[in-house]
Formats: structure tokens, C-alpha cells, sequence
């Protein structure tokens, strides 16, 4: 991709994580728009509230954070989004997402064609999909993405195995964790065989050229046809969770459209997800700055970690 000012479009739910900590603003799509912008890309959300006080709240962190909301519709009949987040003993976290909600409904504008057009990157998920209304405005506007890329975010039992394979079908690149990978390699009928060939068939299939796969304290793989590239976690004492894989993708998209090479296409994301799970919630505030910072430290660490004796 070619360098210079870039936008991306991010689609789907945005709502309020309701933590034991307290509630926080959510939803993959959302995330990721938000890190784009710590990270100084342009970031636009697709998505629809509640004409409530809720709704209300969200536009005015939105706009807060530099987030443009002018594709935030607003629905008169159906409530903003509120879901359920549950921390268990290991640091994962599950979700009670209620239905129908705001963003189930979002309406398909003619503008939106012209923004997807205009814009370098189209991020979805398949958890907005469930809808028929969501995922047939989503339909529309895969047709005029550039790059399209599937944040698989599988979040029972808001998906069918059907709905999951045409998703798949209208990416250029897709994101999923280890346990999304053997769940559709399952569906598919491409379950045996190592974590290669299982990519490689789900590369075959989709004709995907880009798979990343997430594995929590083992790091993260890149996979384009024919090439894998690990990456390796960064040790760290974990908070929560919530929202670590969407800060990942959202600074994959900023080394990807910098045109950082794949040897390190994913450095900064392994970087942000661990920073992340430092903190409480998924957008907690930070500045490029602290995440160099951050950076910084782990390679002193690992440094001195090289320099002990080892047994």
C-alpha cells in the first residue's frame, strides 16, 4: 500500500463494556477505530445508537478521542448496545451481548459508497452480522472496499457456520484467534493436520492473501501464500483482556499502510495487544509516546534476560 495520509473504515457494533471495574466504551469495531487514532491514523466508525442517554455518551467520547461519527446513525426505536463483560480465573473474558440492540439496524446511505470508495481499508467483523438489516448494508459496502479485511470475533451464539463462510468469502485478509482457528477448520472439514495446514486450506479456499492468527502468550503468526512469520509475545502482568486482539489489529493496519515489511509487520501489534492487557478496559488513554516507552523497556528486559547465566 502505498504511503501518505490513509483512513480507515471500521463496521459494526459500538456499545458500553459493563466490567466489574465499571462500564467502559466497547465493541470490536469501535476499538480498533479508537487505536487507530492514538496511533495517528484517520479512523471513521460505521455503526448505530440508541436516541438515549447511552448513545449520547458514546458520540461524546467519539468525538473526544478524534473518532469522526458522522456515520453514527441514531435509532429512535431501539436502545444503545450494553453488554455483559465477565473476567474468569485466566484473564478471558465472556460476554452476555443482548439482542436486538441500536446497532443491529444500521441503514445503508449512499454516502457510505462514496466513504468506503475514498477509503484505503474496510474492517468488519462478524458479530454485527447476525442481523439481516446489518449484514445486508455490510454486503453493499464490501463492493467498494479497496482492502477488506475480517475480524473473525466469534461471540457465541451470534454466528452460524454459513454466515462465517460468506464473510470469509468477501475478504482480502482476515484475522482469528487459535481457538477461531480450529473452530472454523472444524466447520469446514480442514481440522487435521498442523496450524500450516490449516491456514493453507483456509488461504486456498478463501483466496486470502494475508492470515494472522493470535495465540495470547505465544505470540502471533503472519501468513501470506506460501510464507509464515512468528512473533513472539511480550511477557507481562495481565489486568484484563478486553480489547488486546482489537489494539493488535489496529496497529498491524498502521505498519501495514506505513509499508512496514513483513519481517516486522507485526511488532508494533504484538507490542500494543500486551500493553493493553496492562491496563483496565479496551481503550484505556495512552500516547504513542508511552507505547515507545513500553517498547523500550521490554527490549531492555530481554537484553538483560540474554546477559543472565543460564543452567
Amino acid at each position: 500500500m502505498e504511503t501518505g495520509r490513509k483512513q480507515v473504515v471500521c463496521y459494526g457494533e459500538v456499545l458500553w463494556d459493563v466490567l466489574p471495574s465499571g462500564r467502559k466504551p466497547g465493541g470490536a469495531p469501535m476499538n480498533v477505530a479508537y487505536h487507530l487514532r492514538r496511533l495517528g491514523i484517520p479512523s471513521v466508525l460505521v455503526s448505530r445508537i440508541g436516541d438515549d442517554t447511552d448513545g449520547r455518551a458514546l458520540l461524546d467520547f467519539l468525538s473526544g478521542m478524534g473518532i469522526a461519527i458522522d456515520f453514527v446513525q441514531v435509532d429512535e426505536q431501539y436502545e444503545t448496545s450494553r453488554v455483559m463483560a465477565t473476567i474468569g480465573r485466566d484473564n478471558e473474558v465472556s460476554y452476555q451481548i443482548l439482542e436486538p440492540v441500536a446497532w443491529d439496524f444500521i441503514q445503508y446511505d449512499p454516502r457510505l459508497s462514496t466513504l468506503i470508495h475514498t477509503s484505503d481499508v474496510l474492517v468488519y467483523g462478524s458479530l454485527a452480522a447476525r442481523s439481516t438489516q446489518s449484514h445486508a448494508t455490510l454486503q453493499q459496502l464490501l463492493d467498494h472496499a479497496k482492502y477488506r479485511l475480517f475480524d473473525v470475533n466469534l461471540r457465541p451464539p451470534h454466528y452460524t457456520p454459513e454466515l462465517i463462510d460468506g464473510l470469509f468469502r468477501r475478504a482480502d485478509a482476515a484475522k482469528l484467534n487459535s481457538h477461531e482457528l480450529a473452530q472454523v477448520s472444524n466447520w469446514l472439514d480442514i481440522g487435521r493436520g498442523s496450524e500450516d495446514e490449516r491456514v493453507g486450506r483456509l488461504q486456498e479456499r478463501y483466496e486470502l492473501g494475508e492470515i494472522i492468527v493470535t495465540k495470547g502468550a505465544q505470540g502471533a503468526s503472519y501468513y501470506t501464500p506460501g510464507t509464515r512469520r512468528d512473533f513472539p509475545a511480550i511477557r507481562v502482568s495481565v489486568t484484563d483482556t478486553v480489547g488486546s486482539g482489537d489494539a493488535f489489529l489496529a496497529a498491524f493496519l498502521v505498519q501495514k499502510l506505513q509499508g512496514e515489511g513483513n519481517e516486522t509487520l507485526l511488532e508494533l501489534a504484538t507490542a500494543l495487544g500486551a500493553y493493553v492487557t496492562t491496563k483496565t478496559g479496551a481503550c484505556p488513554h495512552y500516547s504513542r509516546a508511552d507505547l515507545d516507552h513500553f517498547i523500550w523497556e521490554n527490549t531492555l528486559r530481554k537484553r538483560e534476560d540474554k546477559k543472565k547465566p543460564h543452567n
